[in-house]
């Protein structure tokens, strides 16, 4: 346990963020898992929606440091290239 003010009063406030944070990195896989599910079953319509709705998600994880740039980056590459993809396949 924390012995100073200090230390007590950091020990709140890294829980609270602990628990933002994770709210954050949650909801990030959720968007995620949205694209991935819409790429699964072959919807490239749904699946751009999705990414759009992701992009200011992961930027926002980036800007709040739950996320680095480029991860955040990489992620939307690789969906963007698999959406694409399918929607080669499909035309």
């Amino acid at each position: 346990m924390a012995n100073t003010q200090s230390a007590i009063k950091a020990l709140r406030s890294s829980t609270k963020k602990n628990e933002v944070n994770s709210a954050r990195k949650n909801r990030i896989r959720s968007f995620v898992r949205k694209v991935d599910d819409a790429i699964k079953a072959a919807d490239a319509v749904k699946a751009n929606e999705a990414l759009k709705a992701l992009q200011p998600e992961l930027m926002r994880g980036v800007s709040k440091d739950i996320i680095k740039l480029n991860t955040a980056s990489r992620k939307l590459s690789r969906l963007s290239a698999s959406i694409r993809k399918i929607s080669q396949k499909s035309a």
